[in-house]
């Protein structure tokens, strides 16, 4: 089952289970999906919707961040509970070893060597790790590479 498909079907048992604020995360993904094969003209495919959920987990930790640095826990309980639903979506994550390794692999395979390097780096990084790990982590990994 696609991606696309599953989110349809979890959006129509968060309906039948009357989930409130599920349905309402689902809906948002589902907006933010169709916005985007709109704008662009295109079929969503899987790598695609998980760059989408990336993007609005994103938000909400920038959400959640911003509302616990103005004493607004009750907002920022809600932008969780979206996290939450949204992350069923993504796939399992690298870990950190394993991201390490997998920088280390591409800078030597570049022959990459310091952070004048950093943007060919990551963007091969990106290439071959984008939906398999959290790129906030990949980006330090990838600084740690090039700084040694």
């Amino acid at each position: 089952m696609s991606l696309k498909a599953q989110i349809t079907e979890d959006m129509k048992t968060a309906m039948r289970a009357k989930d409130s604020a599920r349905l309402g995360t689902i809906r948002l993904l589902q907006a933010a999906m169709k916005q985007k094969e709109v704008d662009e003209r295109i079929e969503l495919d899987d790598a695609a919707i998980i760059a989408i959920v990336d993007k609005l987990i994103k938000q909400r930790k920038d959400s959640i961040s911003a509302f616990e640095a103005a004493n607004r826990t009750d907002l920022a309980d809600v932008e969780k509970a979206e996290m939450e639903v949204l992350k069923v979506y993504l796939p399992e994550r690298m870990g950190e070893a394993e991201i390490t390794a997998a920088v280390q692999a591409i800078v030597a395979e570049l022959g990459a060597s310091g952070p004048g390097d950093m943007g060919k780096v990551m963007g091969a990084v990106k290439a071959k790790l984008a939906g398999k790990a959290d790129m906030g982590l990949v980006s330090a990994a990838v600084k740690a590479a090039l700084t040694k």
